[in-house]
């Protein structure tokens, strides 16, 4: 007897689709499992056999061969049990004939009394099984609200194999996973870090709206204690809340790294990722045999923090190069070529020298100037240039510490403005369909959206001269200046918007570097 049971496995963030080919056959009682599994394919076998057994249905005495198709493609994983555990139950005679499976495909990983347990990668193998045109897709409970979220399909979540016994040949029904579209969004992200927490740093709070205002990275110089860090913790509580397919794609990239918690439909608020500096490039960028999403992939939509970024090895920042451009990272292995997205927000820190003090009128600097343009020069150029925004934070004053200064606007009121700039650069931009903030202008949409005349014109040309910007700094500095008009609900770049862009390149003006 053969049999077709559907799965889903995953490469990269994106789910294909298995076929589980069940043949059975009246010789002696074999067992085996081919279709380029790897290892924990393989065990299936075992976990099957014994969850079979222990749900009160008996292993067939057959030679069974299971077939993963395609079998060129590799597969890896444990989401496969559920399917190879059908087949099986179906060649033993414990399915109705009349059970139709050919639109139904099945993933899940089996524990030995029956139970299904979670999978990495629900949502992505969901939305394939969709795609590939199927009507219904079951898999373990705790995964049923992540990969409900995908519409044109009915999702069940399964607790054990008995159940879902029950609900194939009707005896039992399972009810199918509702998501809560309209729950998601009109639910309010609320954070526990918020910007009037942080005393005094008026123009770094400036500059984090404007970084937030137009999806620019940023770089804070300062000495300890100056409030980097929590500037940078609290950046995600003034951004945009995610629309729903930025919720998706990073629900998925979340979720084939296993990182997801069980019963989490989607994301709704933006990543923010802060790796410690003795990590490699590949927990970076992303690798393994099997490659695998990396931290700026984890920041896709959100915000990569890094924190004393002359204290990371220069081979992992300027590995961050290419895909601040490109917003993307391709992997090629063995396995295969992947590609992942990483549009990310970079958010750096770094004390202005080895001690940490330079240009601080509080304590004494003990480092000479060669050995600060040393600290700073583990930062390459090309790197710096790729950071739209830098700015220095001095030290704060007793009476901002103290309390007898002023309290600082709360995100959720510095949130409104982001979200308003954001919007007037969307409707700037509605022609485009790859741009949505202004840090991701190009040279063409630079000439066409952001047009310089008269004294903001000279400004900056007298700027390009004496700084020496490259010309990517020049562009950078033009974009920060379109987003800070935007916060001033400018259509026109003027004098005032260029000079306050050119005062957030603090490298750029610093004679030591």
């Amino acid at each position: 007897m053969l049999s077709e049971i559907y799965s889903a496995g995953l490469f990269g963030i994106d789910g294909f689709i298995v076929t589980a080919e069940c043949n059975a056959m009246r010789k002696i009682p074999e067992f085996t499992l081919v279709g380029l599994p790897d290892l924990a394919v393989k065990e299936a076998r075992d976990r099957v056999r014994t969850a079979c057994e222990n749900s009160g249905f008996r292993f067939p005495a057959l030679d069974i061969m299971i077939n993963l198709a395609p079998a060129d493609r590799k597969k890896e994983g444990s989401a496969f049990d559920v399917a190879i555990l059908l087949g099986i139950i179906r060649s033993g005679g414990y399915l109705r004939p009349e059970v139709d499976l050919s639109k139904k495909c099945f993933v899940g990983e089996l524990s030995l009394s029956g139970q299904l347990r979670p999978v990495r990668g629900a949502l992505s193998m969901c939305s394939a099984a969709r795609d590939a045109g199927f009507e219904e897709f079951y898999l373990p409970a705790e995964n049923a609200t992540e990969a409900c979220a995908v519409s044109g399909i009915r999702v069940y979540g399964v607790s054990d194999v008995v159940s879902l016994v029950n609900h194939l040949n009707g005896i039992s029904p399972i009810s199918p996973q509702v998501f809560d579209e309209e729950g998601f969004f009109s639910s309010k992200s609320s954070f526990s870090l918020d910007f009037a927490d942080v005393r005094g740093q008026l123009l770094a709070k400036r500059a984090m709206e404007i970084a937030a205002a137009g999806g620019h990275n940023i770089l804070l110089i300062g000495p300890p204690g100056t409030g980097k860090s929590m500037l940078a913790k609290r950046l995600p509580s003034i951004l945009p809340p995610l629309n729903f397919d930025e919720a998706v794609e990073t629900t998925k990239i979340h979720s084939v790294s296993g990182i997801l918690h069980d019963g989490t439909s989607l994301l709704s608020t933006r990543p923010f990722r802060s790796p410690h500096h003795t990590m490699s490039s590949v927990s970076l960028v992303g690798g393994g045999v099997n490659p695998r999403p990396g931290e700026i992939s984890l920041a896709h939509n959100g915000v990569l923090f890094l924190d004393e970024l002359p204290e990371f090895p220069k081979t992992v920042t300027d590995s961050l190069r290419q895909p601040l451009e490109d917003k993307r990272v391709t992997i090629t292995r063995a396995a295969g070529r992947v590609t992942y997205p990483c549009d990310f927000m970079l958010v750096a820190a770094m004390n202005p020298c080895r001690c940490g003090y330079f240009g601080d009128p509080t304590h004494e600097c003990t480092c000479s100037q060669n050995d600060v343009r040393k600290y700073v020069s583990r930062i390459s150029g090309p790197l710096l240039d790729r950071i739209d925004i830098q700015i220095e934070l001095p030290s704060i004053s007793y009476e901002e510490l103290s309390g007898s200064a002023p309290d600082g606007e709360p995100s959720a009121v510095i949130r409104e403005r982001v979200i308003e700039a954001r919007a007037a650069a969307r409707r700037r931009m509605a022609g485009e369909k790859k741009i949505f903030c202004n840090a991701q202008l190009d040279s063409a949409s630079l000439r066409r959206y952001c047009k310089i005349e008269g004294e903001a014109y000279e400004l900056l040309r007298s700027a390009y001269e004496s700084l020496g910007l490259s010309a990517r700094g020049y562009d950078r500095t033009v974009r920060v200046a379109r987003t800070i008009a935007d916060l001033d609900r400018s259509e026109n770049i003027g004098a005032a918007h260029i000079a306050e862009a050119i005062q957030l390149r603090s490298l750029d003006r610093k004679y030591w570097h």
